[in-house]
This record gives structure tokens, C-alpha cells and sequence, in this order.
């Protein structure tokens, strides 16, 4: 299934009028309006009235917007939810969703618009295929401090011990078609170790990146594009499987490599990657 492209997605905290004038100015494939976390308990309410104020005369051009909103166990969940539920945003990003259960509820109370998944607690890994079932999801993204807290595990560059939770959530994302992003690297200075993690999350099948910081934007938005070696390898096997094809053959032979059917899957898949990003520009 074809996504629109999700490479760079930037928290941007809700309440923070300088932010969110510049994020429409951001090379951002994505934004997350940030009511939740990055939002203090005394400023929920106000940031809610302004960012619906700012959402409904603002242009974002062709950038996603998805509100994150404040769960529905806390006091300003209901109306976060009911003031963003008719706006003209992508998605509502639901916090520490752990069960399909957590969906119905919102579900219902925002009929008119697309949910989106945070993945962060152990519950959730184990439901994650539970969740990703729910019909009206359409994305999740990975919470990885969250998790990490919950897990008690210690950062490793290799991350190795988000390695079954990302696993989980990204096979549940596949096998329903949904948009899925990986966790923020929280070192925005350390550009050599956001692209190592950007380069693992897009070699593992992460659609794109949530990030913190417009810095990283850049690194993001390269690492999760198809690269211009990718897309000629993509034009050559396509070319090459057709002529075999014509040949009567079933196979083609691309730099030593056998080409079948389901490489030109990949490689279609690619070509239209690369589309849907030029028409950003």
C-alpha cells in the first residue's frame, strides 16, 4: 500500500505560538502538534483553544498534521479529542494506546477523523496486532523513551533491547497497510548517531522518523528517501524483467542477482517513493 511520505515527522509542543508559525516553514514531511507530553498541566487547556485557533486559519501546505492528544484517563482528554475530531487535521495521535479497547473509546468520541497509535508500553507490543486491526487506525508511531522507562532497559546504539518491540509493531503495521514511524533520537546534536538510527529504522521497514528538533530534518528526510543508486537499480530490474518476460522467460539477471516477480514489487514500490517525495517539492 502507497503512503504518503511519512520520512520526517516533528513534534512540535502545542502551546508554543513561535513553533508553530515556523514548522510552516519546515522541510517536514509531517508534524505532531504536541498537546500531551511536551505541553505543562497548567498551560493544556489555553494551548488546546490556541492550536485550534492556528489549525483552522494556518497553511501547512502539503505537510500531514496530527494532533496528539491527551489521553482520555486525564482531565483534558475528552476535550482535546472533541475539539480536533471535525478539524482539518490527518490524524489524532492517541497516547499509550496498550489495547484496540483504548481505540473504541476515542473512536467514538471523533467519528470524522483518522486515529493514529502511540506504541509505548509493554501491553501495547503485546497487543500490537490486535491494535493494528482496529478500522479506523491508520498509523502508529514507535514511543521509544516511553518503552524504554516501562522496559527498565539502558540506551544502546544498536538498541538492541527495543529490538522485540519494534519487531512487533512494525509486523502488526505491515500486515494491516498502516503508516508506521520509529521512536526520536534524543541526542539532536549527535548527527552521526541520528543517521545511524535512521538508517536501521529504514532498513528494518520504518516508513520514517519522529524527531524533536527541526536540525534534524535533513538527515531524516535523506535517509528514508530511496537514493538516486536505488531508484536506477529499480528503473534497470523493471526494464530487465520486462524484456525477460517478452523473451518468454521467467527470471532476469541484474548485476549477478536473480530478478523475479516479487522484486519488481520492491522496485515499483520505489519508483513510486521517489514520485510521492518530488511532488513535496
Amino acid at each position: 500500500m502507497a503512503h504518503r511520505p511519512t520520512r520526517s515527522v516533528l513534534y512540535i509542543p502545542g502551546s508554543n505560538t513561535r513553533a508553530l508559525e515556523k514548522a510552516q516553514t519546515l522541510a517536514a514531511d509531517a508534524i505532531i502538534f504536541d498537546l500531551e507530553d511536551a505541553v505543562a498541566p497548567d498551560e493544556k487547556s489555553g494551548a488546546r483553544v490556541m492550536l485550534a485557533q492556528v489549525l483552522a486559519q494556518a497553511d501547512y501546505g502539503q505537510r500531514m498534521k496530527i494532533v496528539r492528544v491527551n489521553g482520555l484517563d486525564t482531565e483534558w482528554g475528552a476535550a482535546d479529542i472533541a475539539a480536533f475530531s471535525g478539524a482539518r487535521i490527518d490524524a489524532l495521535l492517541i497516547p499509550k494506546v496498550s489495547s484496540a479497547v483504548d481505540l473504541d473509546a476515542v473512536a467514538a468520541l471523533a467519528p470524522d477523523v483518522a486515529l493514529w497509535a502511540m506504541m509505548e508500553t509493554a501491553q501495547g507490543m503485546l497487543n500490537a496486532g490486535a491494535i493494528a486491526a482496529h478500522p479506523r487506525l491508520t498509523g502508529m508511531v514507535m514511543g521509544t523513551n516511553d518503552l524504554a522507562k516501562e522496559l527498565g532497559s539502558r540506551f544502546r546504539a544498536d538498541r538492541l533491547p527495543m529490538q522485540a518491540g519494534l519487531g512487533l509493531c512494525l509486523l502488526a503495521a505491515k500486515a494491516h497497510g498502516l503508516t508506521i514511524v520509529d521512536g526520536v533520537f534524543n541526542a539532536f546534536k549527535d548527527e552521526d548517531g541520528l543517521r545511524a538510527e535512521c538508517e536501521q529504522g529504514r532498513d528494518m521497514g520504518f516508513d520514517g522518523k519522529t524527531l524533536i528538533h527541526p536540525a534534524q530534518l535533513a538527515i531524516a528526510n535523506a535517509a528514508f528517501a530511496p537514493s538516486e543508486a536505488e531508484i536506477t537499480l529499480a528503473k534497470t530490474q523493471i526494464a530487465a524483467f520486462e524484456a525477460a518476460q517478452a523473451a518468454g522467460q521467467g527470471v532476469a539477471v541484474v548485476d549477478g542477482r536473480i530478478v523475479e516477480n516479487l522484486h519488481i514489487v520492491t522496485a515499483k514500490a520505489t519508483l513510486t517513493k521517489a514520485a510521492a517525495i518530488a511532488a513535496l517539492q
